[in-house]
């Protein structure tokens, strides 16, 4: 069979008409008709994604067709790539080769709503929604089985700038908060040399810093370096670098420096590793701006007084920089971080003979993600809807980016077939030996040990979405084989999304863990008994709020 790579490869010509018919029989194959607009110009490009989604009650269309990663199957999606698109002309979809999670010419019979959507950046992976600058047709509606109406791409997406977008899943309760602290907050935009030299071209470092009460420049405070998760982005370190000076500004927070970062990019999350497709952003962070940071402001400088932290992807981040840097950090306290023992990579071995990311070896599908002990998505669907809306910024797409070699074609080798699921055994061992930390522990522990023993801190919760809990236990396993000092904390029941709150305070973990930072850096300090968590009083990550409203 061949891969869905080659199938894309093997579909990709652009069929453009300059007279095309109204209306497409579904026939097998379904050709779905998608008209440029005169009105907007020529030679659009990008990915062109149509989305179809069973229409229950005609009266209450939707604005948008969106898809929703948790429901992976309630909407249908065709899509493909454009390179010339110009005003007046069609292009035919097919709905049959790049298509999920089933071919058009499938579907059930009943009432659907229609919409296509231009991805002129090829980002819809990262946000699961439509950007400014993007085309849309009218969601219009069919009948199907039966005739395809043509979808005209007919007005320029005015979605909020990312900011406004950001606020509207900060709490209600604390939107006065992060406003009042927004204008004291410091930018970073330092442009790297080391990253410059990989790509060539101008390549910046971005986030925000936030000062603690009383800054003066003299006094020097503890840093924290703080990445976001997957579908984070330089506005959500924005919005959590003001809540957190509002924190410190209120006692529920120490006070300390802290650096909320940014590591989204066109591919999906860098993470702030060494990749060979990504480039040096390990190196460029712990070599370059921490440096210039305590340049720039009072920061202890010294190892003791520096500690990282984030969640999700983030936490991976954090969990990486303090292993492959250990000399640089004091302690990193990641929660729920992504796979840290690929042995447990979403449930998959993914070193086991004959692996395959998608079923085991009795055909039974791999759960992806789980809610109230019910599977909501498996490791296939996530994967193959993630595909057909491109090949750029989806969260598998983003490992790959991050965890394999360059091939030939210039782009990351994948870890699996997106047809079949089989993995290549090549691939799996250059992950294992460059980003499989339980592996790097065991192999490199004698070296490590002087320098990281006892700075991981690492909290997940018992029923993690995910099922982050597993790859968790088996790196702290590693670890005490070796004689590691560890910390390792799971909390039950708690999800990926509800980790950091308690007694209604959203981010209850957080205040604990800048405690604890504050206590390693500064031994004598104690934590203020009257300071006790407090409803929705801290930062948030908009990016999981957004993605947890429907789903905690």
């Amino acid at each position: 069979m061949r891969t869905i790579r080659a199938l894309v490869a093997a579909g990709s010509h652009m069929l453009i008409a300059n007279a095309a018919p109204a209306m497409a029989a579904t026939a097998a194959p379904a050709q779905i008709p998608v008209t440029m607009s005169p009105s907007l110009g020529e030679h659009q490009s990008g990915r062109l994604i149509v989305f179809a989604k069973p229409l229950a009650d005609p009266a209450k269309l939707d604005a948008m067709v969106t898809f929703d990663p948790f429901t992976p199957s309630a909407v249908w999606i065709a899509a493909r790539d454009v390179g010339d698109l110009g005003a007046g002309k069609t292009v035919l979809v097919d709905g049959e080769i790049d298509s999920f999670p089933v071919p058009f010419s499938t579907l059930a019979p009943g009432l659907y709503e229609l919409q296509a959507v231009l991805d002129r950046d090829h980002d819809y992976n990262y946000t699961y929604g439509a950007r400014s600058g993007d085309i849309a047709s009218k969601v219009l509606t069919a009948r199907l089985p039966g005739p395809i109406p043509e979808l005209t791409l007919d007005r320029t997406v005015a979605a909020p700038d990312e900011l406004t977008a950001v606020m509207r899943n900060v709490p209600a309760g604390n939107r006065p908060l992060v406003t009042k602290w927004l204008p004291a907050l410091k930018a970073i935009e330092f442009q790297s040399a080391r990253m410059t030299a990989f790509r060539g071209t101008p390549t910046f470092i971005r986030g925000w810093v936030a000062l603690p009460p009383g800054y003066d420049g003299r006094r020097r405070f503890p840093t924290v370096y703080v990445d976001g998760g997957f579908f984070s982005t330089l506005a959500s370190a924005r919005a959590n670098a003001a809540a957190m000076m509002g924190s410190m500004a209120s006692g529920d927070a120490p006070p300390m420096i802290w650096v909320y970062l940014d590591h989204s990019t066109a591919t999906g999350t860098h993470e702030f590793a060494d990749s060979a497709n990504n480039g040096p952003w390990g190196s460029a962070l712990t070599h370059e701006l921490v440096p210039w940071l305590e340049t720039q402001y009072a920061m202890d400088a010294r190892a003791s007084g520096r500690f990282l932290t984030g969640h999700s992807s983030g936490g991976w981040s954090a969990l990486w920089l303090q292993v492959r840097y250990p000399k640089v950090f004091g302690g990193s306290w990641p929660t729920s971080p992504d796979p840290s023992d690929f042995h447990e990579f979403f449930n998959v071995d993914i070193y086991g003979p004959g692996a395959n990311f998608y079923r085991d070896s009795a055909g039974k599908p791999f759960p992806f993600a789980r809610g109230h002990e019910m599977v909501i998505a498996t490791n296939e669907e996530f994967s193959r809807s993630e595909w057909a809306m491109g090949s750029y910024g989806g969260q598998m797409g983003s490992f790959e980016w991050v965890f394999s070699p360059r091939g030939a074609d210039g782009r990351p080798v994948p870890l699996f077939d997106r047809a079949t699921g089989a993995i290549d055994p090549a691939v799996a061992a250059y992950w294992r030996d460059n980003y499989d930390i339980s592996n790097i522990i065991r192999r490199d522990w004698p070296a490590l040990r002087h320098d990281l023993d006892g700075k991981l801190h690492l909290t997940v919760g018992g029923a993690d979405t995910f099922y982050l809990d597993a790859p968790a236990r088996r790196l702290e396993a590693a670890m005490r084989e070796v004689g590691a000092k560890t910390d390792f904390r799971y909390q039950p029941g708690k999800t990926h999304f509800d980790l950091y709150t308690r007694n209604g305070d959203r981010m209850a973990l957080l205040k604990d863990i800048a405690w604890e930072m504050y206590k390693t850096a500064r031994p004598r300090s104690k934590r203020p008994e009257s300071i006790a968590p407090r409803a929705a009083t801290s930062s948030v990550e908009p990016t999981q709020l957004a993605m947890s409203r429907n789903h905690e």
